[in-house]
């Protein structure tokens, strides 16, 4: 049987080409005799740049300020005229320095993803994408504009290039599905904090209205990242799924042709996967080609039918395999490859039922 292990990142535990590696040593320890193909993926969130660099392009590595003000090294993709950037690899929550707090959700900033996009436009690039996820700010992008120059700077600056957010998520920048009260508590954030990111944004989105000329803040992406994608809309950018762009550049399509059966997975696999997410998205290509899909997880939140509905064949949680949330996070490596080992070995082509293995 010919394998494709496509995983994203497992958050901050764990790179896609970790977790890919690991599901390919414990199914391969199970069944040595498949042909097992690493293809490692990404939603545009951490590791975008990791995962495009493995097919194209050049790493360049630039010190650029950090969420909270601090200096990080950030690592951009430079493939003849097209810059690939990362908003992680500047303000995410993998650089914070800590876990998320609600002084953190307060004041990071996306200062540092202008510095990128300023790295690659000095470069005399002619698109630059901007791979959208696992940030830890909420400012909807104003940080990353005042890095520009400010809006009318930016704009200008930005006329001539086809700006892509690559995004992770489809929600808009306002509104119960908006950035602050959907990914605010992922971030620190406590209710009263929400509210008040809720506002700040709803009145950035009102500057952003009447300084450019367009009403971004109920577009699909708008608010991956903290609402950074709200900004890039506003100067001029376009929306395309962070998944689909690395699809196209690790020729998912033309893979998924030659395999029975792709091992994917992410760090938490809940509502928030349905929408727009890598691992449903490669599951719903894949059950276009006849293809079953099985997804690894820390933790696993949709039930049978959820499943179902993107043609997932099962899943199963890290956390439940290993035990407890610490034990999966701290041994995660090795607790995905055993947890992989043991699906493999009882893993049959037959059976295509849907099925949740989660706490």
């Amino acid at each position: 049987m010919r394998v494709m292990v496509a995983p994203d990142s497992f958050g901050e535990t764990l790179t896609a080409t970790e977790a890919a590696a690991a599901i390919s040593r414990g199914w391969s320890a199970a069944r040595p005799s498949d042909d097992v193909i690493l293809a490692p993926q990404s939603d545009g969130g951490p590791g975008f740049v990791d995962v495009v660099a493995s097919r194209r392009g050049t790493v360049r590595t630039v010190e650029v300020e950090g969420p909270l003000g601090q200096v990080v090294s950030a690592s951009w993709l430079l493939d003849g005229t097209t810059a690939y950037i990362e908003a992680a690899a500047a303000c995410g929550l993998g650089v914070l320095g800590g876990p998320p707090t609600a002084h953190s959700a307060l004041k990071s900033s996306s200062y540092g993803v202008g510095q990128l996009i300023e790295a690659a436009l000095a470069e005399g690039v002619a698109t630059i994408y901007v791979g959208l996820g696992g940030s830890s700010c909420t400012d909807g992008g104003r940080g990353m504009v005042r890095a520009l120059g400010g809006l009318g700077e930016a704009a200008a600056r930005l006329g001539g290039v086809d700006l892509v957010a690559a995004t992770d998520v489809e929600n808009p920048l306002l509104g119960e599905f908006g950035a602050a009260r959907v990914f605010g508590p992922q971030k620190g954030a406590d209710p009263a904090l929400v509210d008040m990111l809720e506002e700040l944004n709803r009145d950035w989105a009102t500057v952003l209205e009447l300084e450019c000329g367009r009403n971004v803040a109920d577009l699909s992406g708008a608010g991956a990242a903290g609402g950074i994608g709200a900004a890039l809309f506003a100067l001029g950018g376009r929306s395309e799924s962070g998944a689909s762009v690395v699809a196209e550049v690790t020729d998912q399509s033309a893979l998924l042709a030659t395999v029975d059966l792709v091992l994917t997975g992410e760090g938490k696999f809940d509502s928030q996967s349905l929408r727009g997410k890598l691992v449903t998205r490669l599951a719903t290509a894949g059950a276009g080609s006849g293809v079953q899909t099985l997804v690894f997880a820390g933790q696993v939140q949709l039930d049978d039918a959820q499943l179902h509905s993107t043609g997932i064949t099962a899943a199963y949680s890290i956390t439940e395999f290993a035990g407890s949330v610490e034990k999966s996070m701290s041994d995660a490596e090795h607790q995905l490859e055993l947890l992989a080992r043991e699906v493999a070995g009882s893993f049959s082509a037959r059976s295509s039922r849907p099925t949740a293995y989660g706490p």
